[in-house]
């Protein structure tokens, strides 16, 4: 059994009175460790989500350790937030920013608090399983004076014909992705990461999602999305065969992909507002026909459970097909793609009311693949052809992010593309 350090943020919420030493141990999500934490006889231990926490450095794969929040169970907050280097940042600038990002990243996801960048947001909390990942975006390479990197794979997303995309709210030189368990650990480092980008970096857009809370329903179960909808059940499964090969690049690199690149992947971000009150005054069997799937229970409508695999060639008794032909699941199938595929990871949002009254709320779409031209470009295209879903979406912001290997021990994050 390994003991960690007493967490800092522990620590300080309760400094100045008598305790005793508390044996905590973590929950199932993530990466779980027994934590050790310092109580009083007034106070009360962490309960398994604050202890709960996700190594910093990576979970190791056959391509090698890719960052944490790509394979990490769903946190239930999250922030996303891009940032644009400012004028005269150099090489030796960036570096110096992911170095300072690097270690209170690794700070917080053990639950300490970064020295003198503290906010005390969340003295009292633990890791709540925190990630931070870090990537990078096209326009990063040329600013920071290394555009012999550039990856043939971070090339412009093409426009698709159903894109209103707000540019200011797209695109960015460096993004982070944070989730944890707790609002106020999600925060903290989302304040403590941004004030560390100093004079180097300035915040490009930001946008908060959530997630439905561990424990809230009686057994785990596949998150539903703001339509209501099982939203996740025909993504990849790690112990596919080809997982990896489908999400991470291959150690060294290759074609579409330099070196520095192996064990990372790519990130394709989307704002995707859902269009709620016209999608709500659909009947339930109306909303079932256009995503191919029960809404109760997430079972295709070709039969069986909600892991059952689709029968895209099954018919009705009275003739008609089970699974129409521009129904969300037919259109998005690998089957129906060649084979593409990626890892959908994503956060709900909601960010009021619009002027007409509608909510602006829907999904913070993140997808994971080892070349978002073999992933995510080939299915969008035929969304944006033919998916009935398409007419109670808006896409609103879109980023593409190349993101590397965990830092190792004594290492940052881009380390390998920045002193390669």
């Amino acid at each position: 059994m390994t003991v960690d350090p007493i967490s800092r943020r522990r620590l300080l919420g309760t400094a100045g009175a008598a305790g005793a030493a508390g044996l905590i141990a973590g929950g199932a999500s993530g990466v779980a460790v027994d934590r050790a934490t310092r109580t009083t006889a007034s106070s009360t231990a962490l309960t398994s989500i604050g202890t709960t926490s996700v190594a910093f450095g990576g979970e190791r794969r056959a391509h090698g350790a890719p960052q944490a929040g790509i394979t990490t169970p769903h946190q239930v907050h999250g922030h996303l937030i891009a940032f644009d280097l400012a004028a005269g940042a150099d090489r030796k600038a960036a570096a110096g920013l992911l170095r300072r990002w690097t270690q209170a990243a690794r700070e917080l996801a053990e639950g300490r608090a970064p020295g003198r960048d503290a906010t005390g947001v969340a003295l009292d909390a633990g890791p709540s399983s925190l990630t931070v990942t870090i990537g990078f975006g096209r326009t990063f390479f040329a600013k920071a004076g290394v555009p012999e990197q550039l990856p043939r794979a971070l090339a412009p997303l093409p426009d698709f014909s159903a894109d209103v995309l707000d540019k200011a709210r797209s695109d960015g030189d460096l993004w982070l992705q944070i989730g944890a368990n707790d609002g106020l650990v999600a925060f903290d480092a989302l304040r403590t990461l941004q004030r560390l980008a100093g004079e180097v970096a300035t915040v490009r857009w930001q946008m908060t999602g959530f997630n439905r809370t561990p424990g809230a329903t009686g057994k785990p179960l596949t998150t539903r999305n703001l339509m209501g909808q099982v939203d996740g059940t025909n993504n990849p499964k790690p112990q596919e065969p080809d997982f990896d090969s489908r999400l991470f690049v291959p150690k060294g690199g290759d074609d579409s992909s330099p070196a520095w690149m192996g064990g990372g992947s790519y990130a394709v971000v989307r704002r995707i507002r859902m269009l709620l009150d016209t999608w709500d005054h659909l009947s339930v069997e109306q909303q079932e026909r256009v995503i191919g799937r029960r809404k109760s229970d997430g079972a295709p409508l070709s039969g069986g459970t909600e892991t059952t695999p689709v029968d895209l060639d099954k018919f009705n008794g009275d003739g008609s097909i089970a699974i129409r032909g521009d129904a969300h699941i037919r259109v998005a199938a690998p089957e129906t793609n060649q084979g593409a595929a990626m890892l959908r990871r994503p956060f709900s949002y909601h960010d009021g009311f619009r002027s007409d009254g509608a909510p602006d709320a829907g999904l913070l779409f993140i997808a994971w693949q080892a070349d978002p031209m073999k992933g995510f470009v080939p299915v969008q295209r035929k969304l944006d052809r033919g998916d009935g879903l398409s007419r109670f979406l808006r896409h609103e912001a879109s980023g593409l992010f190349a993101v590397p290997a965990a830092a190792g021990p004594g290492e940052y994050v881009g380390q390998a593309l920045l002193e390669g």
